[in-house]
């Protein structure tokens, strides 16, 4: 099966349209010639018939003269071969006649038209041919008079078998000549204007095409499209919309594929530095547990103990790290549902100071809390804001060097209580900044900076509540700042039932 191209399936068809629209033109012309010629012939002889009504003595009280009929009949027939002539009685029967034996294929003339005629109504009028049974041809009539009496019609073919049989040879050998040519030069000067503007209508098409074969994302080398700008007046037909539309939905792929990228290399990474996380206190934990099988009989009770405190240790880092991977996925796949509540933010922060002052104490850190009398109570998930508090100052303790200083501050700012945590520690490195909350620390790293997955998990809860939490500048440390509406304002923001 022959597969044609757009312009080449369009250029057809045109040139199929074309062929149909010129016969029917042809047709057209040829009839409204046809009848611009019988009208004329029909004119030009219009008082033919009454002439030879008045030539001779065709008719008598006694009926038709034959003789008389025959030869005028035929001395006017070989002066015009064109025209042949008939007698009619009042009834359009044929009296007389001067046809060969054998021609006359009627006996009777339809007198309707005879009588359009004589009205004076528009030509060309046909009446029947009667040397056949069913053309109709242009005529002349007069009535014939006798004594004062009309006895019948002289009824004049105007166009007879002899010019008809010249006119059809003629035609057969130059008119189909001239047909054909003209035919085969207009379907050529149409196939070809119509392949010229065809494809210069497709051409924005084929444009068009060629973008979108060309597009493609690789993984390793993107190359995006460029942004279409705004359509420019000029450029609203249908075509220039699909351009702008289709460059419009690449750089949407092209954006979307970046992020795919940044999501999967995310995750990779992910994935890699909990493997380092996991690997080193697996490690030591079987190292020290195989130690006490492989040596439990020289080992004193103090060794012992030493490495059960150890292994222990290293087995709460482990179910830490798994509690905080199973949170973390709970949280990115939608297992988290909100059960929003009203409490008071200066308690959750003394109970958590409570949990972690232990930790704070054994490397001789200093936990403050700046909470200001009168504090609006907040509407939040309490365990999911406990959570947060948690990680927060976690973070803070693990990152602040012995001796050094951790505050919370609380702040009422409107419709919001906003809260901060500080600590004295090294701070967060400027290139970590923008994906801190995203990023998970590098494979490997032993930065003081690296928030792992803690900051995570409070991005995502934060995340949840609408909020976000934001890393400032500060001359000593970092301070991590968030907010959560009051439970006047999710009172206020709630419809009236």
């Amino acid at each position: 099966m022959i597969r044609l191209t757009l312009s080449q399936r369009l250029s057809v068809v045109f040139f199929g349209l074309l062929l149909v629209c010129c016969g029917a033109l042809a047709w057209i012309q040829m009839r409204n010639t046809r009848m611009h010629e019988l009208e004329t012939v029909q004119r030009l002889s219009q008082g033919l018939a009454e002439h030879i009504a008045r030539r001779g003595e065709l008719m008598d009280t006694r009926g038709m003269r034959d003789g008389n009929v025959r030869a005028l009949f035929g001395k006017l027939m070989a002066v015009n071969p064109s025209v042949e002539v008939y007698l009619l009685d009042d009834q359009g029967r044929i009296l007389g006649h001067d046809a060969p034996d054998g021609h006359l294929k009627r006996d009777r003339v339809d007198l309707a038209p005879v009588q359009a005629l004589l009205r004076g109504e528009p030509l060309p009028i046909l009446g029947d041919d009667p040397r056949s049974t069913s053309t109709r041809k242009v005529f002349n009539a007069a009535p014939l008079w006798v004594q004062g009496r009309q006895a019948g019609y002289i009824y004049v073919v105007l166009l007879g078998e002899q010019r008809e049989a010249v006119a059809a040879n003629i035609a057969a050998s130059s008119s189909l000549r001239t047909a054909l040519w003209s035919l085969a030069i207009v379907a050529l000067i149409g196939l070809l204007a119509g392949a010229i503007a065809f494809r210069w209508v497709t051409h924005p098409l084929r444009r068009l095409t060629r973008r979108i074969q060309s597009f493609d994302v690789d993984a390793d080398n993107p190359a995006l499209p460029v942004p279409p700008g705004p359509l420019r007046a000029v450029e609203r037909d249908e075509l220039a919309i699909l351009q702008h539309s289709f460059g419009q939905m690449a750089q949407r792929i092209g954006d979307q594929w970046q992020q795919l990228r940044q999501q999967d290399l995310q995750r990779r990474e992910l994935v890699a530095n909990i493997s380092h996380d996991l690997r080193t206190p697996l490690s030591s934990l079987h190292g020290y547990l195989e130690t006490l099988s492989l040596k439990d009989a020289s080992l004193s009770a103090d060794e012992r103990q030493r490495y059960l405190s150890i292994a222990l240790s290293q087995s709460r880092k482990v179910g830490q790290l798994a509690q905080a991977l199973f949170e973390l996925a709970r949280l990115e796949h939608g297992g988290v549902v909100l059960e929003p509540q009203v409490f008071s933010l200066p308690d959750l922060v003394q109970d958590v100071f409570q949990k972690l002052e232990l930790s704070a104490q054994a490397r001789r850190q200093t936990l403050t809390a700046d909470i200001p009398p009168g504090l609006p109570a907040v509407e939040a998930d309490l365990g999911l804001i406990e959570r947060v508090l948690t990680n927060l100052l976690d973070n803070a303790i693990r990152h602040t060097p012995e001796a050094g200083h951790i505050s919370v501050t609380l702040r009422a700012a409107g419709d919001e209580v906003q809260v901060s945590v500080l600590d004295s520690g090294p701070g967060i490195a400027p290139e970590r900044r923008a994906n801190l909350f995203i990023t998970p620390p590098a494979l490997g790293s032993q930065r003081a900076d690296s928030g792992g997955l803690g900051l995570l998990i409070v991005h995502r809860i934060l995340q949840l509540h609408h909020r976000q939490i934001r890393l400032l500048d500060s001359r000593e440390g970092a301070l991590f700042v968030f907010s959560l509406a009051t439970a006047q304002a999710r009172n206020n923001a709630r419809p009236a039932l």
